[in-house]
Order: C-alpha cells, then sequence, then structure tokens
C-alpha cells in the first residue's frame, strides 16, 4: 500500500526496466491483465515513449505512446493509481506525451478510451470514431486446432493497418503465433487474468477461425480475451461461435499530429481481433 503525501506536483519522466514491480502494481490496482512481461516489451519497444510520474517514491501514474512511424501513433496505459486520482497526473502525462509526439512529426494519433478517459481526451483534442470491444470466454476444454506454422504476415498486416507495424509484431509473436501464408495470421499471449488473443489479421472469415482455432486450443479449458471492433461482423459471430461474450466497451478516439497527410484507414473487414487497447 503507497502512503500518500501532497507536496509535489507531476513531473513526467520516461519508464525504466527497475520501474516493473510500481507498473505491475499499478495496472493490477486498475484491475487489468497486464504482467510484468507486458510492461517490459512496451518499455523495450519504445523506451522514448513510456512516461510515468514518480510520487512519494513509486511510480504512481503512465501513459505509453508508440510511434509506427510517423503515420501513425498509439496511446494507451493511461493508469493512475486510485490513492492519487484528481490530482492532474493523467492529464500532465498526456500533454508531455503529446507534446513528444509532436517533436517526433507524427501525423496523427489515436487511442481506445475507457468511459472515464473519455472526457480528458476530449478535452485534448480527440475525437471519438468507433466501437471497441473486450470480449472474454472459457475456451472449450476439448478443442482440438490445425496445425499450422508458426510466424505472422507482416505486408499483410499493413496492408490491414496501413502503417508498418513489424517491429511491434515480432515483439508479440513471443508469445504464441500461427500464421496461412499470403492469407493471415493470429497471435496470442499469457494475461494475468486471462490469455490475450490478437492480433488476427486474416482475409477471409474461413481463415480467420482457423487461426483462432488453432490458438484457443493451446491453452484449452482456460480463460481468454478477444479485442475485436464489432464493426467487424464476422468477428463477432465467431466470437459468439466459441462462446465469447462482451465484456468491456471502449471507444475508439483520433487526433491530428501535423496531418499533412489523410490518416491511415484500417481495413476492419480483415481485423479479426487487436493486439489491445494500447497498441491499436
Amino acid at each position: 500500500m503507497f502512503e500518500v503525501e501532497r507536496h509535489c506536483g507531476p513531473t513526467p519522466r520516461r519508464l525504466r526496466e527497475t520501474d516493473l514491480p510500481d507498473l505491475v502494481t499499478l495496472s493490477t490496482a486498475a484491475g487489468w491483465n497486464q504482467i510484468e512481461q507486458d510492461w517490459l516489451r512496451l518499455i523495450r519497444l519504445v523506451p522514448e515513449g513510456c512516461f510515468g510520474v514518480e510520487l512519494d517514491g513509486h511510480i504512481v501514474a503512465t501513459t505509453t505512446a508508440i510511434c509506427y512511424g510517423r503515420d501513425l501513433a498509439w496511446i494507451g496505459m493511461v493508469l493512475t493509481h486510485p490513492a492519487y486520482r484528481r490530482r492532474g497526473l493523467a492529464r500532465a502525462l498526456m500533454e508531455h506525451a503529446l507534446a513528444w509526439l509532436d517533436q517526433q512529426g507524427v501525423e496523427w494519433i489515436g487511442l481506445d478510451a475507457t468511459e472515464m478517459g473519455e472526457p480528458l481526451y476530449r478535452s485534448l483534442g480527440f475525437e471519438a470514431e468507433e466501437s471497441i470491444e473486450r470480449w472474454a470466454a472459457q475456451a472449450p476444454g476439448h478443442i482440438a486446432g490445425e496445425v499450422l506454422p508458426v510466424g505472422f504476415e507482416a505486408e499483410l498486416d499493413e496492408q490491414a493497418y496501413g502503417v508498418s507495424r513489424r517491429v511491434l509484431l515480432e515483439h508479440l509473436a513471443a508469445g504464441g503465433s500461427y500464421r496461412i501464408r499470403n492469407v493471415g495470421y493470429a497471435l496470442w499471449r499469457p494475461g494475468r487474468l486471462a490469455y490475450a488473443l490478437g492480433p488476427c489479421i486474416a482475409r477471409t472469415p474461413e481463415a480467420a477461425e482457423r487461426l483462432i482455432r488453432a490458438c484457443l486450443a493451446c491453452r484449452p479449458g482456460e480463460n481468454w480475451f478477444w479485442d475485436l471492433l464489432p464493426a467487424n461482423v464476422a468477428a463477432v459471430e465467431l466470437a459468439r461461435h466459441y462462446g465469447f461474450t462482451p465484456r468491456r466497451h471502449l471507444v475508439r478516439m483520433w487526433r491530428p499530429g501535423r496531418a499533412m497527410r489523410p490518416r491511415p484507414r484500417f481495413r476492419n473487414e480483415w481485423i479479426y481481433a487487436t493486439a489491445g487497447f494500447e497498441y491499436g
């Protein structure tokens, strides 16, 4: 339990690997699914874009910003420990992250907003576009998955998102991966509360079903989370087929950076599972 003192204003700094115990405490207090490996992945993926506020000897608030080249950045992990809320820490971190992204010359910035965070993001210039949901289920206890090659399809992912996410996929694939050459791929990884399915990109519902079934078969009978876009009706139908039901409802929001070029357009009909709210 943190002992709260009220003498310091927020001063964002970069997160370090030595902060990992505080970071896990922070996400656990929020009821989120991240484990230490998730935080470590973020810090190693974009060390200059992970920010926190340290008060009373602990990291008590965070924000991360991942750049996919200069076309797109994604903000995530906007967290404040319950004992330190209503002190402007989230706003200070968001403003710090946005200023850093401006320095990088990023064109567009996206995020997935909780109901609690949406008013803050609107005040910072973000506009809502569509819904994104987290679905959950216990995988069937007896499920046979097809034996598929491991790996991912970076070029197909770039066609789906309009930006290269190869480095992110290389990091995420360490959990588990399956691919169908030139047709689709699916990744999965462990979490504190459930295994996380995604991303999954596929040209057809049939390919998505093969890939997702293979993932679920790796951990039969276990709890799973699946983040999906309700706009992809085929993804919703597939999730229901495997017994998933919606648990969390967020809003995907956008804000222009330099905005000298049109915003990358996602091919939602190919996106059967996202990489997680922190990655887009």
